[in-house]
């Protein structure tokens, strides 16, 4: 195949989650609701802390960002998808394709800030509960948020960058539903060594190291509620911690098992339905999980709700 430099380079093509026209309606339709719910959900959880008092806390802040990371990583995806479905029409620009590198990458790093500084905060309310307010302050909160921004918007702009630098080849087919990074670079016909190691090195550097923190801050919850005496303190305490086990359980459950799923099979299109688990699915959940098993947001929910309910 003769390789193209990639200012010559138009358009890729995402062939989706799968060749088969009588599936595509059926796909259109479920992304589709995907969709909507992880829209209509996240926003009734950043609407619900914004406008409720008793919510306006560090944990509640971290919430409603990690919310709008959510909406944000399924907006970088799913549209795209939803309009080749309809139009039939696999291509995407080569500047779209980066832009969703970018996107993608950026977001996905977010939230696995987001899920560290959320962990950092239960360590600090229950380990040091009377000192609470003061460390986890505004200004901190803020801070978190901007660090995890920064450290984000640096991976994702060095590995599209490093993108930016390759040479393709005339089959420029993406065996799945959006510009992976590793999907994006393999028709290159340059050498893709260094863009393979950063992409390793980063991977580990950043998910071991929001692994490690959150392992850590629940060390450290553990060690404390066992030298609380009262079961319900310990229980109390523990039960603030649930909806973010859930949701750590559930982020990184999905991305080691994309990791798994692409090491024991060769097929692509598994491994497209798998990243789908990752990209999709925890979007999706995080919502319920949150209003579910979290008293003060159901309230706030309940209350939110029934106000909508009356006004009308």
């Amino acid at each position: 195949m003769e390789p193209r430099n990639q200012t010559a380079v138009s358009e890729f093509l995402l062939l989706g989650l799968t060749e088969d026209p009588a599936l595509r309606p059926l796909i259109f339709s479920l992304f589709l609701a995907m969709y909507l719910v992880t829209i209509l959900g996240n926003l009734l959880i950043i609407l619900t802390v914004n406008s409720d008092l008793h919510l306006h806390s560090p944990m509640y802040f971290l919430l409603s960002n990690l919310s709008f990371t959510d909406i944000c990583l399924s907006t970088s995806t799913i549209p795209k998808m939803l309009v080749n479905i309809q139009a039939q029409n696999p291509s995407i620009s080569y500047t779209g394709c980066l832009s969703q590198v970018f996107f993608v990458l950026g977001f996905l790093v977010l939230e696995n800030c987001l899920l560290t500084a959320m962990a950092y905060d239960r360590y600090v309310a229950i380990c040091h509960p009377l000192m609470y307010t003061i460390i986890m302050n505004p200004s901190l909160c803020v801070m978190l948020v901007l660090i995890s921004l920064f450290i984000s918007t640096v991976d994702a702009l060095l590995h599209t960058l490093m993108v930016l630098h390759l040479s393709f080849c005339t089959d420029l087919e993406i065996p799945h539903f959006f510009c992976e990074l590793a999907q994006v670079i393999k028709p290159a016909c340059s050498d893709t060594l260094i863009n393979n190691i950063l992409i390793y090195f980063f991977s580990i550097i950043l998910a071991g190291s929001s692994l490690f923190g959150i392992i850590f801050s629940y060390a450290q919850i553990v060690s404390s509620l066992l030298r609380m005496p009262s079961a319900g303190r310990k229980y109390k305490a523990f039960s603030t911690c649930g909806s973010h086990l859930l949701v750590v359980s559930l982020f990184y459950g999905t991305g080691f098992g994309v990791y798994f799923s692409s090491a024991v099979t060769e097929s692509s299109r598994n491994t497209a339905v798998a990243s789908m688990m990752y990209t999709v699915v925890p979007q999706m959940l995080n919502p319920f999980i949150y209003s579910l098993r979290n008293r003060d947001m159901r309230e706030a929910l309940r209350k939110k709700l029934s106000r909508l309910t009356f006004f009308r």
